[in-house]
């Protein structure tokens, strides 16, 4: 999965060693979509190498390539949204890819418009009393 947008908040990077006595290295960041609704999106960068390949600044617009994974310990489930990779872009590139993001606008509307001008849509063909305007019916 991929989301656009601009990073607001590098988070103090967490490091420690695993159960086989690996070390670890895990660096998060808050990212705010760029739609018409911004969103904000937490999400880690896991591993040394490639938070070194993969370095974000406060400001930065950027396309962040993620999995989603979830996790259940002692009876609650945890999700971890995690990058595995980071491109670095500018605005045109950002923008260029936000309406593809953004959700499309309503068919309904421009279908609309047509119904109301054509009087034949609108009458219901199971109305036997339907354009001689004797119909109680409230629409």
């Amino acid at each position: 999965m991929e989301v656009v947008g601009k990073i607001i908040q590098v988070l103090p990077a967490q490091e420690g060693v695993g159960r086989n006595g690996n070390p670890w290295k895990v660096q998060p960041y808050v990212l705010e979509t760029l739609d018409q609704y911004p969103r904000k999106v937490h999400f880690e960068v896991f591993g040394e190498e490639r938070i070194k390949q993969n370095p974000c600044d406060v400001d930065q617009l950027v396309t962040v390539s993620f999995d989603i994974e979830s996790r259940e310990f002692n009876g609650r489930w945890y999700t971890s949204i995690r990058a595995w990779r980071i491109q670095q872009g500018d605005t045109t590139q950002a923008a260029a890819a936000a309406p593809a993001a953004a959700p499309a606008q309503p068919a309904a509307a421009p279908a609309a418009a047509p119904m109301e001008s054509n009087a034949a849509a609108n009458v219901d063909p199971f109305d036997a009393s339907a354009g001689d305007g004797t119909s109680d019916l409230p629409f």
